[in-house]
């Protein structure tokens, strides 16, 4: 007799990207797939130095269990942080510890969704959100983007007309749009969210790796100026991007209430996020190497995605369409067909592992209505040279 699992499994299916990397184990392949920082720009002089002065000054509290919530010094570096990105006012307290931004989101799911709930996402948007809802029930509903992010007036009828349980939103940077929501529609969501009454939840992993001006101010440092905002805004950040992914920490920000029934959830699952890993991030914002290291990847990223771009410009030509990112680590593009070169994005990164170069197709970062002709190409971790050659390889799948 088989297993009888959850019912909850028939909604959701194996992560597209994680399948493509079986494919990445051909020689010489380079890889525009990954969602990941480069591992080259980790700081990991600081990181041993952190971890260190985290062991000989306070053994028994990075290797002990810990409070759910999070490591007390930790979440008082994390305030610290967000007060020095324009959100006045946090106390430790408001924030909880969470493993990587994307236990934040599982929690959400869990402490506000039921089978049948609305939710409203990005389309595209962040493939683990649609994986990640879903399994808790929902029924998402895509509300369609551009190069300044969600499209406000569209997003605001659908809110009328579905009355959904949240609203999931990546305004700086997205993955895998890249797009950076204006600050006119910044506020406008803060306003619908009062308005309706509809929790918003901001997903800001990206929204340190800007190229030249800094991004506007993020939602939450915004709500100070919508009142009643807060009382209905979730936001969640993330050490991965920017200082290692294999840390795995990410924060929370949300209304009291919702906060401590996330904390419930969490004890659940993990009881408490690596007290480690939290006592070596600590250590490693309390010595102040975190805008030195921000600097240097930015650089880096910067160069990466104007190669990238001229590149695709250079030889793919009309056959493709994007926008040129401001920061993050993705180009979303989309096949024109030009010329009666290949539209379809799954067709093409087949194509293209043969010619050794690997993307991501992008219909499965949709929850609903899917465009084929769609790609997410990351510059994160090629060299530029890299880059230059793995396009001109993509241009040859490309051509009829």
């Amino acid at each position: 007799m088989p297993i009888a699992f959850a019912d909850r499994l028939n909604h959701v299916e194996t992560s597209a990207i994680r399948e493509l990397f079986k494919l990445l184990g051909k020689p010489g392949i380079i890889s525009f797939a990954g969602g990941f920082p480069d591992s080259a720009l980790f700081d990991v002089d600081g990181l041993r130095a952190a971890s260190e002065t985290a062991l000989r000054t306070e053994p028994g509290a990075a290797l002990q269990y810990g409070a759910t919530e999070g490591y007390q010094p930790l979440r008082e570096q994390l305030a610290a942080f967000m007060a020095s990105k324009g959100v006045a006012a946090l106390a430790p307290e408001e924030l909880i510890v969470t493993t990587g931004s994307q236990q934040a989101l599982d929690l959400i799911g869990k402490t506000l969704l039921n089978p049948g709930d609305k939710v409203i996402v990005e389309g595209p948007t962040f493939l683990a959100t649609i994986q990640c809802f879903r399994l808790y029930g929902a029924e998402l509903i895509s509300a369609p983007i551009d190069g300044e992010g969600v499209q406000a007036e569209r997003l605001e009828q659908l809110i009328a007309e579905h009355r959904p349980k949240l609203v999931y939103v990546i305004p700086t940077f997205g993955n895998p749009s890249g797009a950076l929501l204006n600050l006119e529609r910044r506020k406008k969501l803060l306003q619908l969210a009062v308005q309706y009454q509809t929790v918003l939840v901001e997903d800001d992993p990206y929204g340190d790796l800007y190229f030249d001006a800094a991004p506007p101010p993020s939602l939450l440092a915004l709500s100070a100026q919508v009142p009643g905002s807060r009382d209905w805004l979730v936001h969640c950040g993330s050490l991965s991007k920017v200082l290692s992914p294999g840390l795995r920490l990410g924060w929370m920000i949300a209304p009291p209430e919702l906060l401590a029934k996330a904390t419930m959830c969490k004890q659940f699952s993990d009881a408490h996020t690596s007290t480690f890993a939290q006592a070596t991030a600590a250590q490693y914002l309390r010595a102040g190497r975190m805008p030195a290291t921000l600097e240097r990847v930015r650089q880096v990223y910067a160069e990466r995605a104007q190669a990238m771009g001229a590149a695709l410009r250079q030889e793919l030509g009309s056959a493709i369409d994007f926008v040129a990112p401001q920061g993050g680590l993705f180009i979303w593009a989309r096949l024109t067909g030009a010329g009666g070169a290949l539209a379809d994005g799954q067709q093409l990164a087949q194509r293209a592992i043969a010619e050794g170069v690997a993307f991501v197709p992008g219909a499965p970062f949709y929850c609903q209505q899917p465009d084929p002709a769609t790609l997410r190409l990351s510059f994160a971790t090629a060299d530029v040279d890299k880059i230059r050659t793995g396009v001109a390889r993509l241009a040859r799948a490309l051509q009829p």
